[in-house]
């Protein structure tokens, strides 16, 4: 298994909006977020997701933490993705609480699978079943769900087509003890939902009920 520690670096909207700074739950940071950071650091992953910490984003909330992990096969990334963990100790009306955790997550797809007009409801369910398989308690979900294709001409002509499949979410992971949310639990389900996306099988026979994705087009080389 691979530790949650020290991968992606292209924009993705807000969530890149990071310049660097002492964000990463240290420091002056309340004990609260510290804990939440540290069972997100202590983590323990299944070995096809290499996952590391990365710059967090300075406007979005008062402290934040950052990973960004890949679905990887050999030597060809199958998925990749970003998870943000905000915290505003005095709280957000939006979040209804004091944490909240922003995604991205991507993969390539089969342009006759992107085509199906059922897969942003279907990609969707993966990220709220992935959280509730675990047993996790969370509140004002929100997010999108983008199909992209891309087609080539001229000197390009010769690429085959290629569509690709985007969620951005955010929800607020409900406090436990000291005000702490479970982020091992819910890094653990967002691991579930990029393998998921990636077409892996499932980890283990609690997640028999994983339904992976078919007509996926072939992994890229790293």
């Amino acid at each position: 298994m691979a530790a949650a520690q020290g991968r992606l670096s292209d924009d993705t909207g807000g969530m890149d909006d990071a310049k660097g700074s002492d964000r990463d739950g240290s420091g002056a940071a309340p004990p609260a977020f510290q804990a939440a950071v540290q069972a997100l650091r202590g983590s323990r992953l299944r070995p096809q997701i290499e996952i590391e910490a990365t710059r967090a984003p300075q406007r979005l909330a008062p402290h934040a933490y950052a990973l960004e992990a890949a679905v990887v096969d050999g030597d060809q990334d199958l998925a990749d993705g970003r998870l943000v963990l905000l915290h505003d100790p005095d709280g957000h009306d939006a979040w209804r609480g004091t944490f909240r955790l922003v995604t991205l997550v991507r993969a390539e797809l089969e342009p006759e699978m992107a085509a199906d007009p059922l897969l942003p409801e279907v990609c969707w369910s993966w990220l709220t079943g992935a959280l509730s398989a675990r047993g996790l308690s969370y509140g004002e979900p929100s997010g999108t769900v983008t199909r992209a294709s891309s087609h080539y001409f001229g000197g390009l002509s010769e690429r085959p087509a290629a569509s690709q499949i985007e969620i951005r979410a955010s929800w607020t992971p409900r406090e436990g003890l000291g005000g702490v949310p479970d982020t091992a639990g819910h890094l653990a389900s967002w691991c579930d939902l990029l393998a998921q996306v990636a077409g892996l099988p499932p980890a283990g026979p609690g997640d028999a009920s994983v339904v992976t994705l078919p007509q996926r087009r072939d992994p890229q080389a790293r």
